[in-house]
């Protein structure tokens, strides 16, 4: 049985939904995975203004910090900086077999749709590119501009997932952390890794006909 990656890269951008990302990683700590953390710095500041979370500035410091909150492992979450460009995530040699931008910023987004390499969360998008490995983005922003759109296409006729954050409301969610694991669990689906936060549609249905 295939139970998805052992080895995921997870990259927070400066759109709004730091949630998402601190909810991700949760998870992929909680199902056991090696998580690779990259982090802006307007992701960074993001987070302070929408959570209790303020990350230490240093990558050592920071990856203390993430083990500790998130009960990980010794080493199960390894941060790089910006331009650690010795970090396994810089080569398609040692990067993880998927990769997720949650929150992906639009500014991310063209970055990465046009192969800029100005930083290792840019960087590492295009090794997973290039290596035919799995990439999701999770784009926040609204409305979306015609530019938006065509690197949005552009990406999926690369292979890459577009998933949108909007949370659906057929599981009738209750408060805000229901709709953030609506929008995690389907990054979770997609990676093919266990969760049980949202069922599946119909999973428990019963039919009406005689």
């Amino acid at each position: 049985m295939n139970n998805g990656p052992e080895r995921i890269t997870l990259a927070m951008t400066g759109a709004s939904g730091a949630q998402y990302g601190l909810r991700l990683l949760d998870c992929l700590v909680r199902e056991d995975r090696e998580v690779h953390f990259l982090i802006s710095k307007a992701a960074q500041l993001v987070m302070a203004t929408e959570t209790d979370v303020t990350l230490p500035p240093k990558p050592q410091t920071m990856q203390a910090f993430l083990t500790e909150y998130t009960g990980a492992a010794a080493g199960q979450i390894k941060v790089y900086g910006k331009e650690d460009w010795m970090s396994p995530v810089a080569s398609g040699s040692g990067a993880p077999a998927a990769m997720v931008v949650v929150p992906c910023s639009t500014g991310t987004l063209s970055a990465i749709a046009t192969g800029a390499c100005n930083n290792l969360i840019e960087r590492a998008a295009d090794v997973t590119l290039k290596e035919r490995r799995q990439l999701i983005l999770v784009p926040r922003e609204a409305p979306y501009s015609s530019i938006h759109l065509e690197h949005m296409l552009k990406l999926s006729n690369m292979g890459v997932t577009i998933l949108p954050a909007s949370p659906g409301f057929y599981h009738q969610p209750q408060t805000i952390d229901d709709l953030i694991d609506f929008v995690v669990a389907r990054i979770l689906n997609l990676l093919n890794i266990p969760q049980d936060m949202l069922p599946r549609w119909g999973e428990h249905h019963l039919s009406s006909d005689e």
